[in-house]
């Protein structure tokens, strides 16, 4: 019997999205949104080519972002989920931010102290990145609660108030002051939502050992 990849479209079974799906095309536009905010915020900082690019880049991080709710949405809503959205939603997310954040302490954005919350956010991600392979292998899955969306979502208002940096101070002065206040915020939540992965891979580490 031929595979279900092989199969003509009208014959796969229902409820699977393609590759080139709408919730995968939203994902496939964040990622190629990243590049883009790293390219203006190069531009603003190291080519010197004015504030106003930090405008753009808060719009296509604004736009990349409203497309993290949409395409997980959509793949419900539509029953199109697949394998390809499940790897990449996740991957866009942590690019978009991570990237953010190393171009945000690249141009002094982010400096001094607060430059640890942001390490103490990338290195979660890597770690949770890393259990969360070892623990698929194991065939264990540890679902997201809705504390580690809410912590997603203050990432996200942090960096994006931080990407209008010098630019919102000109509109609202401390804007930056407020981004830094909530990127503390969000580091506390990493560190506490992550200790769902952490304990999950512990256990089967000890089991495994």
């Amino acid at each position: 019997m031929a595979d279900a990849t092989t199969r003509p479209a009208s014959e796969r079974p229902a409820g699977r999205g393609g590759a080139l799906s709408l919730p995968n095309l939203l994902t496939y536009s964040r990622c190629a949104a990243v590049p883009l905010v790293a390219a203006c915020l190069f531009w603003a900082d190291i080519l010197h080519g004015g504030v106003w690019l930090r405008w753009v880049a808060l719009g296509l991080f604004i736009a990349a972002a409203v497309t993290d709710f949409f395409d997980g949405y959509l793949a419900r809503a539509l029953s199109q989920q697949s394998a390809i959205g499940r790897m990449l939603d996740p991957i866009a997310d942590k690019l978009l931010v991570s990237t953010s954040l190393l171009m945000l302490a690249s141009d002094g954005t982010i400096r001094g102290w607060s430059l640890w919350a942001a390490v103490v956010i990338l290195c979660r991600e890597i770690l949770v990145s890393g259990l969360r392979e070892f623990l698929a292998e194991l065939r264990v899955s540890v679902p997201v609660s809705r504390l580690a969306k809410w912590k997603t979502t203050l990432q996200l208002v942090a960096v994006g108030v931080l990407l209008a940096g010098p630019a919102g101070d000109k509109l609202v002065p401390g804007i930056t002051l407020i981004g830094l206040t909530l990127l503390w915020v969000s580091a506390v939540l990493t560190i506490y939502t992550g200790f769902d992965y952490f304990r999950a891979g512990a256990r089967h580490l000890v089991e495994e050992a």
